[in-house]
């Protein structure tokens, strides 16, 4: 689906290394409770990404209370979509460049089944199945957004609320009819975008992006997202092109590819498996940042989760190399947590091919008990989505950074399909102004 913020990229725009260790049978040297503070980070050095632990001063700092929490938590998905992938994953194929054919709900290659080193598809099965992880019906939140250089916060910032609707390939029984479709004959399969309401400057601005099923098709038949924008100061929407998402946005650090260490189109690019491991990361949050608390601390340099709650997780780690010449990554290493397929970390390396961006993530457990906005439906009584409520990226060449806050962020479904369909009519944009 398009992730939560993706299009906020667009209005943004408008204004090979050591392995991870694959031998996991050492026994870490903390445990649940424990709260680690500068002086013992090294502790987790182990259970880190090189890359990350060789830039760590970004991340642990004097004063961090890092806590332990518990290993190896179940955060499998609801039942509704491990039943879509019981009843369709033999259908799922791996077409020409990276392609995807037959996939109709649910985990398109279950993970128990895949092998990273013998499987010559096995990286594009794992992309695939990042892809289709379980995200409720799309995702709603509020957003904030900000740039930081050197620890100090820029005036560059946008704020506001944003929308996301699956359309396609879903796995509640109430759409077997229509074969997964929200509306039949559906060809988009994810719409929304954010509505901004600060800076002054920026305020009334609005987007509406569709992805379509074609996306999933070989370069040669696929399509491009649409997105179309409300200008207040114009007084009309305007459509503009998403096709150069892989350009760096109105000066920051991050793509349109990036959020979510990966919000791109599948088939871009070559994939590998490169191995299994065990990684400690934060997983489930007990931090109320932004839209709860807009000042928390994240740290000297304003890039940090280190104090907050971090687990153990079992991950895998998959690599893109694009086939598109002019992509400014020659590579990108993604971290996935093979139980709940979230993104943990990702390191993206220039044209020359040293390290450039780190990226990584906050989670928050949808059945928490005070994870209100995260309600049920009719056929997911539980939701059970380890959603991303924050992304960080760093530039280690330049050290700046983004940091984009939804902790408030949702999957519930809006309340009717007529509801649904005036939010992604292109109309609403200018509807009463």
């Amino acid at each position: 689906m398009i992730r939560l913020l993706t299009t906020l990229a667009v209005l943004l725009a408008l204004a090979v290394p050591a392995f991870a260790q694959e031998d996991t049978s050492a026994a870490p040297s903390f445990n649940e409770g424990d709260v680690i503070t500068l002086d013992q980070v090294e502790k987790l050095k182990p259970f880190l990404p090189e890359e990350f632990w060789a830039n760590r001063d970004f991340f642990f700092y004097e004063g961090m209370q890092l806590e332990i929490g518990p290993s190896f938590q179940d955060y499998s998905p609801p039942q509704v979509y491990k039943d879509a992938t019981a009843k369709h994953a033999k259908e799922s194929k791996i077409g020409p460049e990276s392609s995807l054919a037959n996939y109709r709900a649910g985990q398109p290659f279950p993970m128990e089944q895949l092998d990273c080193k013998g499987d010559p598809d096995a990286g594009a099965k794992v992309a695939w199945n990042f892809v289709r992880r379980w995200e409720g019906s799309g995702g709603s939140a509020r957003f904030y957004y900000s740039y930081w250089d050197r620890g100090e916060e820029l005036p560059l910032y946008y704020e506001g609320n944003s929308t996301g609707v699956d359309l396609a390939f879903r796995p509640e029984p109430e759409y077997a009819d229509t074969d997964g479709d929200l509306f039949r004959g559906e060809k988009r399969y994810t719409a929304g975008g954010p509505n901004v309401e600060a800076p002054f400057d920026a305020r009334g601005i609005m987007l509406l992006t569709y992805r379509y099923k074609d996306s999933y098709n070989p370069k040669a038949t696929s399509k491009n997202d649409d997105t179309w924008v409300y200008v207040p100061t114009l007084r009309r929407v305007r459509r503009i092109s998403t096709a150069q998402r892989t350009d760096a946005v109105s000066g920051t650090d991050f793509t349109f590819d990036d959020l979510f260490s990966f919000n791109g189109v599948v088939p871009q690019y070559k994939w590998e498996c490169l191995g299994e491991m065990d990684l400690i990361s934060p997983m489930r949050t007990k931090v109320m940042a932004y839209p709860y608390e807009r000042d928390h601390n994240f740290g000297p340099y304003g890039l940090s989760f280190a104090d907050d709650r971090w687990e153990l997780r079992k991950a895998i780690k998959i690599r893109f190399i694009p086939f598109n010449a002019d992509h400014p990554y020659k590579y990108k290493d993604i971290y996935i947590d093979k139980n709940s397929m979230e993104p943990m970390y990702s390191f993206a390396y220039d044209r020359k091919g040293e390290l450039w961006k780190i990226l990584w993530h906050n989670h928050r457990w949808s059945d928490e008990k005070d994870f209100t906005e995260y309600e049920g439906w009719e056929s997911v009584p539980e939701p059970r989505d380890l959603t991303v409520v924050s992304d960080i990226i760093v530039n280690v060449q330049t050290g700046t950074g983004n940091r984009i806050e939804f902790w408030d962020r949702s999957g519930t479904p809006m309340k009717s399909k007529g509801k649904i369909r005036r939010y992604i009519d292109v109309g609403r944009l200018t509807k009463g102004r």
